[in-house]
Parts: C-alpha cells; structure tokens; sequence
C-alpha cells in the first residue's frame, strides 16, 4: 500500500502590526516587512476628520482592520491592499 502527501499551499494575507498617520496620509507597516500608505482623502470620514483625529488609528481585529473610534470608521487591511477606496483621487 503505497501512501501520497498532498501539500496544500498556504496563503497568508498580511496584516498590520502598526499603523499612523503623518499629515494627510495612513501608513501601515505589514507582518510582511513592507510599509504601505494612502492618501486619507480616499476615505469619506477621513477625508472629513481633523490631522488629530486621523493620528488615533488602531491596528485591529489581528491586523486585518483599521479603526479611529472618535469618528467611528473602520477600514479593513486586504481591502487597502486590493486597493478599494470609497473615493478617487483629488
């Protein structure tokens, strides 16, 4: 009796392990050493929320999501990655 091993190939998405904001603009620094930033204007409550605000960004849910409580928003890791942002570029 012979015996076959199938390897299933992981895929591990990245997520935040930090995240800020400099001016106008997040940056999350990702489990896979790279840095990623986008405009904060892409968003609708970010684009209206103060520098000061926009500087209370949490990595959260185990990295996947980004949430400010004070403006109540919550945007999600892969969905930046992908490139999903709910406004186009000024």
């Amino acid at each position: 009796m012979s015996t076959t091993t199938l390897e299933k190939e992981l895929i591990i998405e990245p997520a935040a392990i930090r995240a800020w904001a400099e001016g106008r603009m997040i940056f999350i620094e990702l489990t896979d050493s790279r840095i990623i930033g986008f405009p904060a204007d892409r968003f609708k409550r970010l684009k209206e929320a103060s520098d000061e605000q926009l500087k209370k960004v949490k990595a959260r849910l185990n990295g996947f999501a980004l949430r400010w409580e004070e403006i109540d928003e919550d945007i999600t890791v892969p969905g930046i990655l992908a490139g999903n942002f709910e406004l186009s570029p000024s």
